[in-house]
């Protein structure tokens, strides 16, 4: 689908941008999206059309299941991203966005915003993790799952508005779970072998079962809406077989980006230059 290409053709050019940042007049504004994930965190910077920049990634266990648990950790590594991006770009950063699974606002908002500010940003928004992921995508119809290191979250889009959302604690770190315990390895181990693209079809079998849980979260959350798309991103939804999971499970159109992962980083920066100009 056309926005589907758009969206792998952003996250290409974003790609290349990390590896060679582009630089923009000092006249001009830049803005950050901040993604505090649970098993990565991604600062992605755009001018103010939207075009991508450059980006910084680490991978951290700073949340669990959505929520904050380490705060200075968090702080060290968005400030370290910001500094990296800010002497690549030759540019201050100065405003910024950042997103939470949907329905932890009241624990969440508040917190990462103050990751952000402790790292000299100011928000101007705060998004939730699969509107802001609609966002890069330019859907205005539809269901978008972010499948991300400790939650399943999903935003449904009707004409362009977001009509609901909700979000589950099961994503990727389910699969390193089951991965140690059905092969006796430890949790590191899992992670690295899950990761691992050609190991992926052997270990198919081991993370079904967190894959059907999946899909049965998503059936269940979108039950009562006129959906007939989803729309994957996140890292976990990389893993091979688990688009057709879905889509043999759902009955419905499945799609997914080539690179899920930058997805919603990308989202959040989209969307606080787009706050930017209201």
């Amino acid at each position: 689908m056309n926005h589907i290409a758009n969206t792998d053709q952003q996250i290409y050019l974003l790609t290349q941008r990390m590896l060679n940042p582009e630089k923009v007049p000092h006249t001009a504004n830049i803005f950050l999206g901040v993604d505090v994930g649970t098993a990565n965190v991604v600062t992605v910077a755009v001018d103010e059309e939207g075009n991508p920049l450059g980006a910084e990634i680490e991978s951290a266990r700073v949340t669990r299941e959505g929520m904050i648990v380490d705060y200075l950790g968090a702080v060290r590594i968005v400030t370290k991203q910001v500094e990296n991006l800010r002497q690549k770009l030759d540019h201050p950063l100065l405003f910024g966005a950042s997103a939470f699974p949907p329905q932890t606002e009241s624990g969440n908002i508040r917190i990462t915003a103050n990751i952000l500010e402790a790292a000299g940003v100011n928000v101007i928004t705060m998004v939730d993790e699969p509107t802001a992921a609609a966002q890069a995508l330019g859907i205005s119809d539809g269901a978008v799952i972010d499948v991300g290191g400790g939650t399943t979250g999903v935003s449904i889009l009707i004409e362009g508005k977001v009509i609901a959302t909700a979000d589950e604690p099961t994503g990727g770190f389910q699969f390193d779970l089951v991965i140690a315990g059905g092969l006796g390895i430890p949790i590191e181990e899992a992670e690295a072998m899950k990761r691992n693209l050609e190991k992926q079809r052997l270990l198919f079998p081991v993370v079904r079962p967190v894959m059907e849980k999946v899909a049965s979260i998503v059936s269940r959350l979108i039950d009562g809406y006129p959906v007939k798309d989803l729309y994957l991103v996140g890292g976990s939804c990389s893993f091979n077989g688990f688009q057709t999971l879905l889509q043999n499970q759902l009955g419905l159109a499945t799609h997914i980006p080539q690179i899920p992962l930058f997805v919603t980083p990308l989202g959040i920066a989209l969307s606080a230059a787009s706050f930017s100009q209201k």
